[in-house]
């Protein structure tokens, strides 16, 4: 029993107000074996974290920065809120927007994040439960 449950995939919320980038993002992960949750809406998204609405518990989410309603980094404060321990990817296009993450124990890369370094980052965070060392794959 212990040796299914070590085998069972991650599972990943994936929030990007995007519908083809959300789609494309959700097709790598789960060729790469993750449960995935794709959600268009982080306020939604965050209403079904608090109330448990999920199949599994989120082993990692990942946000986009902007974000109609509520940015990313207005997502991960709440989220912190109640979540403090879940790692957290934030993709953005804008170098600027880091700098809103700061104390939140976040994860920042910048668009256009490629296949490769994107499967390199979730499997680290995943593996490791927290905030990455910042070091891309080269």
């Amino acid at each position: 029993m212990e040796q299914t449950i070590s085998r069972m995939p991650a599972t990943l919320l994936l929030i990007d107000d995007n519908a083809v980038q959300a789609a494309t993002r959700q097709t790598i992960l789960k060729r790469a074996g993750y449960f995935v949750i794709a959600a268009l809406n982080p306020s939604r998204a965050l209403e079904q974290i608090q109330r448990g609405e999920f199949p599994a518990e989120i082993g990692l989410v990942i946000t986009d920065h902007l974000m109609p309603g509520m940015t990313g980094a207005d997502f991960v404060r709440a989220l912190r809120k109640t979540n403090p321990a879940v790692p957290v990817l934030v993709i953005s296009g804008l170098q600027e927007a880091e700098e809103e993450y700061e104390e939140l124990n976040v994860t920042f890369r910048m668009k256009p994040l490629l296949p490769d370094h994107l499967l390199a980052t979730v499997h680290g965070l995943v593996r490791d439960g927290r905030r990455d060392s910042g070091v891309m794959p080269q």
